[in-house]
């Protein structure tokens, strides 16, 4: 039977990384950032994923942010960490490292690069879980980054099957696939939408939430828009998804978090530094961005700029 979490729903957001011009983590912007998720709504934080450049952190950084979520949090929100990499063994350790370090959940990608088999990806997952005890263990599929996708079949054959595997963050675009979850998944399975654009029709058919980019530019406007489509009230949700959808859209003009990151900066929140072989947005990319803050009333004397 699947450990239910209770508190695995509604927005999280994938945290940004702040880097300083010497290319090392700003610990202080970085806390800043956690106490405006949770002053603004958001009660799952998630570092260390795709957004927060994980696969360029070193092991000793990706232990320092998780902890740096965890105290600054003090129990105001949950920590779901990002902890995958693409060799089993490692991912058990950075996994092991999370779970110390004060994360109340792991969120495990399917291993890149080496695009292992169905039963290998079953194997992985198997083998991370049960490293970690009851930890619950979230599945993060995302094919576009690492040309691996967790089919349905085995997605849910983990979740029938490994008590800790309490839920996916699916960001594989394929609705069929995850139709096929959500229709035939166990009881407390949690299904987050990855990709903030599908986020209200995902909710529509069954999904507790997002893991969310668009919610470090605008937080309390994406925990609203989750909220009120999670309690059925779609006029709302269906208001608020059409004000952020460029935004939302805008943010993914070139690899994330590069355009988060540029959204950020013009907001005075951090430094638009991103670490290689990442680069600084192109201008009319940084411009877009702007715009569309400013329609929002997101950056200062930009209020009503076309977008």
């Amino acid at each position: 039977m699947t450990q239910y979490v209770g508190w695995l729903r509604g927005c999280g957001t994938a945290l940004v990384t702040p880097f300083t011009a010497a290319g090392v983590v700003d610990e202080k912007r970085f806390r800043v950032l956690v106490e405006r998720q949770i002053a603004a709504g958001v009660r799952l934080l998630v570092p260390c994923g795709t957004t927060g450049e994980a696969a360029t952190l070193t092991a000793a950084e990706h232990e320092r942010l998780i902890g740096l979520t965890a105290e600054t949090a003090r129990g105001r929100a949950k920590v779901l960490a990002g902890a995958g990499t693409n060799a089993t063994a490692a991912t058990i350790d950075r996994a092991r490292t999370a779970r110390a370090a004060g994360a109340d959940a792991l969120l495990v990608v399917a291993p890149y690069y080496n695009k292992p088999t169905q039963a290998g990806l079953a194997a992985h997952f198997r083998a991370v879980a049960q490293a970690v005890g009851d930890t619950p263990v979230v599945l993060y599929n995302v094919p576009g980054r690492t040309a691996s996708n967790i089919a349905a079949p085995t997605t849910l054959a983990l979740a029938r099957e490994v008590e800790n595997i309490v839920g996916v963050k699916e960001a594989s675009g394929d609705l069929a696939q995850i139709m096929a979850i959500l229709r035939d998944r166990p009881a407390g399975f949690r299904v987050l939408s990855g990709d903030d654009a599908v986020t209200l029709p995902l909710i529509a058919l069954g999904a507790d939430g997002i893991v969310s980019v668009v919610s470090n530019e605008a937080p309390d406007l994406m925990a609203n828009l989750t909220e009120s489509a999670l309690r059925g009230e779609w006029e709302a949700a269906r208001e608020l998804h059409y004000r952020l959808l460029p935004l939302m859209e805008a943010n993914f003009l070139e690899s994330n978090p590069g355009p988060v990151k540029a959204a950020l900066a013009a907001m005075g929140l951090l430094e638009e530094h991103v670490r290689l072989p990442l680069v600084p947005v192109q201008e009319q990319t940084r411009a877009r961005v702007r715009a569309l803050l400013g329609t929002l009333g997101l950056v200062p004397g930009v209020a009503h700029v076309a977008a």
